[in-house]
């Protein structure tokens, strides 16, 4: 598989990190053009600083969602192309949502992005358990998959697993309203409550 990484942070480090050792074809791009060529070289992929979705069949969108429709148009042209936006949307000191209830980010950008399909995915996993590995105190991390597009809900689900995670069908992308406060809810007990970033969200029974 074709992927694109856009953001060379924390998220999308780790992610390119598992993608990379899959052995899927990794291209990587970012604001920081110093920082995504050290990752690129580091794993053994391509860094591509203009028109980075040319020829990918993935692009996953790991930006702050502040710079994520920026960072989308700097890619390049992603008619048809299937985008896992894995961000939230934070307030500044990370225990709040700056958008919900109606709407979510990825329903936003969908909505600038209409000729894009747009993926809800590894939004509630935290980087340190993406770095790591899907193995987490021996259980497969889950990784919930929201989407509109059942051909791109399916796309991201075999990449998901490609990488050893267990991709979970969370239904409409309208469905990342709930993913995204989730995540949030990770992020408070991680931080807020002082569990540490060696946790993830599961359901029991599901699989």
């Amino acid at each position: 598989m074709r992927v694109t990484v856009i953001g060379s942070g924390n998220m999308g480090s780790a992610l390119a990190k598992q993608i990379a050792k899959a052995r899927h074809s990794l291209v990587i791009t970012g604001r920081n053009s110093a920082k995504a060529k050290d990752l690129a070289q580091t794993l053994g992929a391509t860094y591509q600083a203009t028109d980075a979705s040319q020829g990918a069949d993935v692009v996953v969108l790991a930006t702050p969602y502040g710079e994520a429709l920026s960072a989308l148009r700097f890619a390049g042209k992603l008619q048809g192309k299937t985008v896992i936006d894995i961000t939230n949307p934070l307030t500044p000191d990370y225990m709040g949502l700056t958008i919900g209830h109606s709407t979510s980010a990825a329903e936003q950008i969908q909505k600038a992005f209409p000729e894009a399909k747009v993926v809800k995915a590894f939004n509630t996993v935290f980087a340190q358990v993406l770095a790591q590995g899907a193995s987490l105190h021996g259980v497969t991390v889950p990784v919930f998959v929201a989407a509109d597009d059942a051909s791109a809900k399916e796309t991201a689900k075999a990449l998901i697993q490609s990488i050893g995670f267990a991709p979970i069908d969370a239904g409409a992308l309208k469905n990342a309203r709930y993913l995204e406060p989730l995540a949030g809810l990770n992020i408070y007990f991680g931080y807020g409550a002082g569990h540490g970033t060696s946790i993830a969200p599961a359901w029991i029974g599901m699989g």
